[in-house]
C-alpha cells in the first residue's frame, strides 16, 4: 500500500523532478499528490483533535444529466483501502442529485482521495455523455473516438475509454484500446500520402499491411474527392473497403453535398460496397446531416475530448452512526436503489 501524504510535514517534505512530463505518475495519485491541499490541512486538523479515524458515511452525486463512467477507475483508487463501495455501473444513465457512489469506513482510509475520485468520475462522465450524444445522432452507423490528439497524452487512454464506455464504437489510440481490450481503429494520416507522393500508391501499400477491415484510404490530400476516390477504387475493386473523408475547413470541410455526389458517384461506379467515412470538426448535428447524405461511419474527436466535465459533488451524510450533513443537504444516507456493493 502506497505512503500518503496526509499532512502539511508530508507535503513540505514531497519533491518532484520537474524536468519531467507534468503528469501525475500512478504512484503519486495513489499517495495522494494530486489531492487538493486543504485535505492535508484538514488531517492536520483531525488528528489534533482525535478524530482522524471516525467512521463516515460519504456519497456522490452528479449535477447533471448524462452517461456515467469512471466507476471502474475509482475501483482501481480505492482497492486497498478499507472502504465499503456503493455504486452505479458505468454506462448508467444518470440524472442531477442522483447518487452515484457511496464510501463507508474511516475518514483516514478515503478522504484524501476525494479530489481524485471526484475528478475520475466528472472527466470520464463528460466524455462518455458526449460520444453517448454522438451515437445517438449516427444510429447504427459507427462512431470512432479520434479525440486523443486533442488532450494530454496522460488521459487520452481515459478519454477513449469514456467515450467506448458512452456508445462509441472504437477508439484511436492504442493504450485505450489495449485497456478496453479491443483493436485500435484508424486509417492513415495525410502524412503517408505527402510522403510517399501519391494517393494510389499508398493505396497500394496499404493492402499489404493493413488487415481486412482496416482497408479504408484517405482520398482527400492531392486531388478533387471523388476523382481521387474513383481511381483507387478502379485499382482496388472489392478490395477497397472505403474511402475517408476529412476534407480541411480551409476548403470548406467534409459538405452533405459533396457526401451525397460522392456516394452517387462510387454506386455508379459499380463501388457501392465502398463505405463512406467522414472525419474532421464532427458534432452530433453534423453527423445526423452527412448520415442522411450517403456517410457510413464516423470519427468523432474535438467534440468529445472537449466535453465539458459532468459536475460531481461528494458530501459526508453520516458521522460516528449518526446523521448528519451541512446545511442545505438532507442528513443521512439517500435512498439509491441502483447502487451495487462494489468493495
Amino acid at each position: 500500500m502506497n505512503s500518503l501524504l496526509r499532512s502539511m510535514q508530508d507535503v513540505a517534505a514531497f519533491q518532484v523532478d520537474k524536468d519531467r512530463l507534468r503528469s501525475a505518475t500512478h504512484e503519486e495519485i495513489l499517495e495522494g499528490a494530486t489531492s487538493d491541499v486543504y485535505f492535508q490541512k484538514t488531517f492536520d486538523i483531525l488528528r489534533l483533535a482525535g478524530r482522524e479515524d471516525t467512521e463516515v458515511v460519504a456519497e456522490v452525486f452528479g449535477r447533471g444529466d448524462g452517461i456515467l463512467a469512471g466507476m471502474a477507475e475509482v475501483r482501481t483508487l480505492l482497492k486497498d483501502r478499507p472502504v465499503q463501495l456503493w455504486g452505479l455501473p458505468d454506462g448508467s444513465e444518470i440524472h442531477t442529485k442522483d447518487v452515484v457512489l457511496r464510501l463507508q469506513g474511516k475518514y483516514s482510509a478515503f478522504g484524501i482521495f476525494e479530489t481524485a475520485l471526484l475528478g475520475i468520475l466528472a472527466a470520464s462522465s463528460g466524455w462518455a455523455t458526449a460520444a453517448r450524444t454522438c451515437k445517438q445522432a449516427a444510429g447504427s452507423r459507427p462512431v470512432i473516438s479520434f479525440g486523443a490528439r486533442h488532450v494530454h497524452p496522460a488521459i487520452a487512454s481515459v478519454m477513449d475509454a469514456a467515450a467506448v464506455l458512452g456508445g462509441a464504437d472504437g477508439c484511436s489510440s492504442v493504450l485505450g484500446a489495449r485497456l478496453l481490450g479491443i483493436e485500435a481503429s484508424g486509417t492513415v494520416p495525410h502524412a503517408a500520402a505527402l510522403i510517399v507522393g501519391d494517393t494510389l500508391e499508398v493505396a497500394k501499400l496499404q493492402l499489404q499491411t493493413a488487415p481486412a477491415g482496416g482497408r479504408t484510404v484517405l482520398i482527400d490530400t492531392f486531388q478533387d474527392e471523388t476523382v481521387e476516390a474513383l481511381r483507387v477504387g478502379e485499382a482496388l475493386g472489392k478490395a477497397l473497403e472505403g474511402i475517408r473523408l476529412d476534407t480541411p475547413s480551409e476548403r470548406g470541410g467534409v459538405t452533405t453535398e459533396l457526401v451525397r455526389e460522392m456516394r452517387a458517384r462510387l454506386d455508379q461506379a459499380g463501388l457501392g460496397h465502398v463505405r463512406i467515412f467522414v472525419s474532421g470538426g464532427l458534432s452530433p448535428d453534423r453527423i445526423r446531416d452527412l448520415s442522411a447524405a450517403g456517410a457510413d461511419a464516423f470519427g468523432v474527436g474535438h467534440y468529445i475530448a472537449v466535453a465539458p466535465p459532468l459536475e460531481m459533488t461528494m458530501d459526508i451524510k453520516e458521522v460516528a452512526g449518526r446523521p448528519l450533513a451541512k446545511r442545505g443537504r438532507i442528513p443521512g444516507i439517500t435512498p439509491s436503489s441502483g447502487l451495487r456493493q462494489i468493495q
